[in-house]
């Protein structure tokens, strides 16, 4: 159990930190993301310094890492460790792999807020929630036009939701990653927290000040 536990979390880890947003910028604009905007990697930051189709990738990718790496867990876990719990294998990818992208090992541990890898990893281990999750951020998008709102409410708005639609088995685990992966993307925002209390936030598609 414990080699399996240290082989998921490696792994998770590892995938979730690759940074896609830094790698795609740099890769096609010749520019690193970390000096433009917020300065941060994940696709919001990508689209408002004018790469739509790269923020299109950089969501996209971030999701599918995500995905991935709870993949890869529950096949770790049946592979080495087939008497414990599959959901706990799942849940420790999920965490680890967030981890991975919010504090990446190759960018000095500062990487993205997790709402992208968060939904992917989610949508393999809580598919519906995950689902009506991704609902309640394009819902509160479309009617506030603030992205980070909408991340924050959705986030937050996953763990309800896992309960409500869980059929299965509900690890304490399980639901405990549930609630700390919600919290940390939810933490990741603390600096639009300030600026929507105090009324300075951007919104989604407004032009910037000349």
């Amino acid at each position: 159990m414990l080699l399996a536990t240290l082989v998921i979390a490696a792994a998770a880890y590892l995938l979730g930190s690759i940074p896609t947003g830094y790698l795609l910028v740099l890769l096609f604009r010749h520019q690193d993301i970390r000096t433009t905007g917020s300065g941060n990697i994940g696709a919001t930051n990508v689209l408002r310094s004018g790469g739509k189709l790269l923020a299109a990738a950089t969501f996209l990718l971030d999701m599918l890492k995500g995905c991935s790496a709870v993949w890869l867990g529950a096949w770790l876990g049946t592979l080495l460790a087939p008497a414990a719990q599959p959901l706990n294998m799942e849940a420790l990818a999920a965490l680890c792999a967030v981890l991975g992208h919010i504090f990446p090992v190759w960018l000095g541990f500062r990487g993205g807020k997790g709402v992208a890898t968060g939904f992917g990893v989610f949508l393999v281990a809580s598919p519906w929630a995950a689902l009506a999750a991704i609902s309640v951020f394009f819902l509160v998008l479309l009617l506030s036009r603030y992205v980070s709102l909408a991340s924050i409410l959705g986030s937050a708005s996953f763990p309800v939701f896992a309960w409500l639609l869980a059929t299965g088995p509900r690890p304490p685990f399980f639901i405990a990653v549930q609630c700390i992966v919600a919290f940390l993307i939810i933490a990741k925002h603390h600096q639009n927290i300030r600026r929507l209390l105090a009324g300075t936030e951007s919104r989604f598609g407004a032009r910037k000040p000349a």
